[in-house]
């Protein structure tokens, strides 16, 4: 009996952090590949497989807003900080829920202002941008305008997480902190190399 236990032990110290719960939402098998068609921030026809090989996180987000999609830009960068040269592997799509407002050229400025390096902005038609929301479980709504014609929309604040050959990996929210998001997506990457 000691004997089986010592083997159990030593099996179970063998294991790789590979085999460790995941410190974000393991959404594998749950959701769709990376698949689309929009339209780029450099005002280009753009696919989901343009970003096959990297790792890529997706938000869904407006130029407009307030607080939240700052606030998860910001947290993603902080992110690619963590990341080191591992970086280079990692791509950021923000996808305008407000395709009315977000041109091709708001979206330039607003993701270049955070990182040109490795974050685009993704726009298309309101069906486009519709489909898609619906394909991750995505919701938003436009907000009643002001007087002055302002409006926000409301929207999910999860960033999808797709390895490198586009499947839906993980989910993170803005519970997780840049160090656990980071330490997946080290796990994610390591995967490709």
């Amino acid at each position: 009996m000691l004997a089986a236990a010592l083997c159990s032990a030593a099996l179970l110290a063998a294991c790789s952090h590979h085999d460790a719960p995941w410190q974000l939402t393991d959404v594998s098998g749950h959701l769709p590949d990376l698949d689309f068609t929009l339209t780029g921030d450099d005002g280009k026809p753009v696919t989901g497989d343009a970003f096959r090989g990297d790792t890529t996180l997706v938000y869904f987000g407006y130029t407009h807003c307030p607080d939240v999609c700052p606030e998860t830009m910001a947290r993603l960068m902080q992110v690619l900080g963590k990341l080191g040269p591992d970086a280079q592997r990692v791509r950021i799509l923000f996808v305008t829920v407000d395709p009315a407002r977000d041109t091709p050229q708001a979206l330039h400025d607003y993701v270049g202002a955070f990182d040109a390096q490795h974050a685009r902005g993704l726009t298309g038609s309101d069906a486009q941008i519709k489909g898609l929301a619906q394909r991750y479980r995505v919701a938003y709504q436009m907000e009643k305008r002001d007087p002055n014609g302002n409006y926000d929309v409301t929207h999910s604040s999860a960033v999808y997480i797709f390895d490198a050959q586009g499947h839906a990996r993980l989910l993170a929210t803005d519970q997780n902190t840049p160090d656990q998001i980071a330490q997946d997506l080290r796990r994610i990457i390591e995967v490709r190399s």
